[in-house]
């Protein structure tokens, strides 16, 4: 199978980690027997400086004909105070708006290794596995007027949702539950604003469609509440924009770690654009220390939901979970009794595991 994957490298450590992600799909490409056609293409303060622009037409038009998407990281002090308002950050808006992917997704899993360095008592979190499904393109972030009005002393912002929009997230978020543990909570403020009660309307109409999925309603500030109690007890939550923004960054300090954190904002038909939680780190770029696991599991999140190859997204992630129990940990996590090592060291190590597994498998399958 042949697929055509754009990089978008970025800023700070951006181009590292990618070269990480890029050699771990390498490996699993040779393993199984794909090929992946990598083009790479400038995106927020690099194109800034190659181009003048965070989001140059060459990387609209390459990323409209990508099968999915890897994006490192943007932004940095370095662009703070460019005349014009211009911002790495456009690029990254600029990008989702273009392609239309109006759905963010946001695993949120806790490595064992890993969670002593939760905020959360580890009886509280052990065993966590979320995944938030943000709706990413309406909302309040771009409803329309949005302004200071009465010679700047009141503001109005709108929050504005066709009830299409809110159908599709809607549905992603079945099928997602129905590949999961098949239960879905919808979040909302059902009981204060309007956009919520016709959302909580849309869940319940799309709910007869899927009668193995058990649904549950929540009102945000509950949510929020047992995010932090009861984190088990989630295993898909979908909500609209801005409760959604707000709770996945809750949920993102849960397991111990921001640099484990993948994501994907992806559309109907499944192209996808994938990246790490994290940011630029640009006081760590070029010294080989940047934790590159977070950029790892986002491909493996890509091979998943953009090219559906999900043994494939499978032995990236055990591989990932067998390093950090071997110990293998960069600077910026904690796992007791372990071995810090670099960008390159760790990535070597998945690498490893990854091809360990597949000739102990191949031994396997010969002598069963």
């Amino acid at each position: 199978m042949n697929k055509q994957i754009i990089l978008l490298p970025g800023d700070g450590i951006g181009k590292e980690i990618m070269e990480s992600a890029k050699y771990v799909l390498n490996t699993v490409a040779s393993e199984f027997g794909h090929r992946f056609t990598f083009h790479s293409h400038a995106i927020g303060g690099d194109a800034i400086d190659q181009y003048g622009t965070p989001l140059p037409d060459d990387t609209i038009n390459a990323c409209e004909q990508a099968d999915a998407i890897l994006l490192g990281a943007v932004g940095g002090k370095k662009w703070e105070a460019l005349p014009g308002n211009i911002r790495p950050e456009q690029g990254l808006l600029g990008i989702r708006k273009k392609l239309g992917l109006f759905a963010n997704l946001r695993p949120i899993q806790g490595f064992a290794p890993l969670l002593h360095a939760s905020p959360l008592k580890e009886e509280v979190v052990n065993g966590s596995d979320i995944l938030i499904i943000r709706e990413l393109t309406g909302g309040l972030y771009f409803g329309k007027p949005s302004e200071r009005i009465k010679n700047g002393k009141a503001v109005v912002d709108t929050l504005y949702y066709e009830r299409s929009e809110m159908e599709r997230i809607v549905e992603k978020a079945f099928e997602s539950a129905r590949l999961r543990r098949k239960h879905l909570t919808s979040v909302d403020k059902a009981n204060v604003l309007e956009s919520s009660r016709l959302w909580r309307e849309v869940v319940n109409e799309k709910s007869k469609e899927y009668p193995d999925v058990t649904v549950e309603h929540m009102l945000v500030d509950a949510g929020a509440m047992k995010l932090i109690t009861a984190p088990t007890q989630f295993d898909v939550i979908v909500t609209e924009n801005l409760f959604g923004d707000i709770l996945s960054d809750e949920a993102s300090v849960l397991t111990g770690s921001l640099g484990m954190l993948p994501s994907a904002s992806i559309r109907s038909d499944g192209v996808g654009l994938y990246e790490p939680v994290h940011g630029s780190a640009p006081d760590i770029a070029g010294k080989g220390i940047a934790n590159p696991l977070g950029m790892i599991l986002s491909a493996a999140l890509m091979l998943r939901h953009s090219l559906q190859m999900e043994e494939e997204a499978n032995e990236i992630e055990e591989a990932v979970r067998a390093c950090l129990e071997q110990g293998y940990h960069t600077a910026d996590l904690s796992v007791k009794n372990g071995k810090q090592v670099g960008t390159k060291e760790m990535t070597e190590a998945v690498v490893e595991n990854i091809t360990t597994k597949s000739v102990s498998d191949s031994i396997c399958s010969t002598y069963a």
